[in-house]
């Protein structure tokens, strides 16, 4: 089978990953497919720190920023409409490019996970998530740490809809998240060649996401998570980081300095699962994005790497 040829950016939060595949596109007649679960929702541009026109040079970007705040979205749906946009990219001759830091997106898009229909069933789900507003989801985590504490253990207690999602495969097929996963691989119909960002000095990367919080901030976060808030949206929209952690501001509970630094707190935590998700991933070449004088070294270093790669292939 002739496998697409794709490049995959991945890594932490505030690592650099939107520049660095803009980069890519320029240098590689590429287009930017999205893997990230929040920037898929309109109004959140601060908060999933969306590139602006200027910051994309004229790339298409897609699987961005399309979805309205009251609709939900499965990761079978993710699979489903990016694998469209790769092979329409591809069709056209150019290079997809799949950049973010959503895991479970892109280990399902590029690995193939078949997603089985009978692991779906609306009806568990819903009562699940009725348990999840009365005992709260604390309760729930607890009871995926029973049944698969492998997949629980990768969980933020704010990742409803993940949690939910792992119960209801477990009530409704009888095989845990993990071994659904493990047991549901096809041969992937891509060839990638992936390019994970990090920091050799852990501090360097925090520094990174402290400021990118005061940027936020300044570019006016506060107004957009406060019309956001304002909104009806489901369990996954309302959980983006920058939202959920400015609500006890609005509700009048902490200053907007306390909130911000639980925000940087949040940040920080959610670069430090990114990374953990990420380094399973034998197949990454990583880039320290601190050992380099300057950017063009750390792109120049990037291009490099596809470069050989392509070369292997040839």
């Amino acid at each position: 089978m002739n496998k697409i040829p794709v490049i995959a950016v991945v890594g932490p939060t505030a690592s650099g990953k939107s520049d660095l595949a803009v980069e890519i596109c320029l240098e590689f007649n590429g287009e930017a497919v999205s893997a990230d679960s929040m920037q898929i929702y309109k109004g959140l541009d601060i908060s999933t720190a969306k590139p602006t026109e200027e910051e994309k040079k004229g790339i298409p970007h897609h699987m961005m920023d399309f979805l309205d705040n009251t609709e939900s979205f499965s990761v079978a749906e993710y699979q489903k409409l990016a694998g469209e946009c790769i092979r329409d990219i591809h069709s056209r001759g150019k290079l997809p490019v799949i950049v973010g830091g959503t895991g479970l997106y892109i280990d399902t898009l590029l690995n193939n996970i078949q997603l089985t229909e009978d692991s779906f069933n609306e009806a568990i789900r819903e009562k699940l998530l009725a348990r999840a507003e009365n005992e709260g989801i604390e309760s729930l985590l607890d009871e995926l740490r029973e049944i698969d504490p492998e997949y629980a253990g990768k969980m933020h207690p704010n990742n409803i809809k993940r949690i939910v999602r792992a119960l209801e495969v477990w009530y409704s097929s009888g095989v845990t998240m993990t071994e659904q996963i493990e047991n549901s691989r096809a041969e992937s119909p891509y060839d990638v060649c992936f390019i994970g960002l990090d920091a050799q000095d852990r501090d360097f990367l925090y520094e990174r996401i402290n400021r990118r919080v005061s940027i936020m901030l300044e570019n006016g976060l506060e107004a957009e998570a406060k019309d956001y808030l304002s909104q009806k949206n489901t369990a996954t929209s309302s959980q983006a980081i920058g939202c959920k952690e400015l609500k006890p501001y609005f509700d009048g509970e902490i200053s907007l300095s306390e909130a911000a630094d639980n925000l940087r707190q949040a940040t920080r935590r959610y670069a430090k699962r990114q990374l953990t998700w990420f380094r399973r991933n034998k197949e990454i070449n990583w880039i320290m994005i601190d050992k380099y004088e300057s950017k063009t070294q750390m792109i120049n270093e990037a291009f490099e790497i596809i470069r050989k790669r392509k070369g292997e292939k040839q």
